[in-house]
């Protein structure tokens, strides 16, 4: 029992050493919980560092190369600015020159007029094609098939004075005229032809001017 109020005694020393002034243990690192609420200790976050980023300083090492660049961007932008300006003006000095009319017109008073032209040739070609379909059908009906040959039927009549005239259209149809030539006088024949062929008797003569004719 001594012993003990001995040992207890120590022990009550040795904290007032410690409280006195002692240096801390680990122990006196470990902070310590609430005993009562049963929880564990909490240990404060270590302390982070800023993450801002200072952009200044990152581009002030290139900030004479960026100038250059852009100076040579701009430049190249002008350059092509000016080119296609330029083409611009030419295109409308080309497009001003094949839009101008004979009065200086716009573009729609050009076109109104071609329009106005071309509907008058349309309606010009419409009555040529009517005119020329007329044409067409009196042509056929006219001689346009015609042979003469010339012959002496008299011994006593010099030169061949007498002859044979064949006057066709274009089926065949019409007349073949002969005139006979003498001392005496000059006879005239006509006689109907209708397809090529006489509804009397023909001489050689006339026979040879239908062929000629129809040939």
């Amino acid at each position: 029992m001594e012993g003990l109020h001995r040992g207890s005694g120590s022990g009550r020393g040795h904290g007032r050493a410690n409280a006195a002034g002692a240096l801390p243990t680990a122990e006196d690192s470990i902070p310590s919980g609430n005993p009562a609420s049963g929880r564990p200790a909490r240990l404060d976050p270590p302390p982070t560092e800023d993450p801002r980023i200072d952009l200044n300083a990152l581009v002030q090492p290139y900030l004479g190369v960026l100038l250059v660049g852009l100076s040579i961007a701009v430049l190249v932008l002008l350059l092509l600015l000016l080119a296609v300006a330029r083409r611009t003006r030419r295109i409308d000095a080309r497009l001003a020159g094949l839009t101008r009319g004979a009065g200086g017109n716009d573009l729609e008073a050009v076109l109104d007029a071609h329009l106005d032209k071309v509907f008058a040739v349309s309606r010009e070609l419409d009555e040529v094609t009517v005119r020329t379909a007329v044409l067409e059908a009196a042509q056929k009906r006219s001689f346009q098939r015609v042979a003469l040959v010339r012959f002496n039927p008299f011994e006593e009549t010099g030169g061949n004075q007498s002859f044979a005239l064949a006057l066709l259209d274009a089926g065949g149809n019409g007349w073949v005229l002969s005139s006979l030539h003498a001392r005496s006088g000059t006879r005239v024949y006509a006689k109907a032809i209708k397809g090529g062929r006489a509804d009397a008797a023909l001489s050689d003569e006339e026979s040879a001017a239908i062929g000629q004719a129809m040939a």
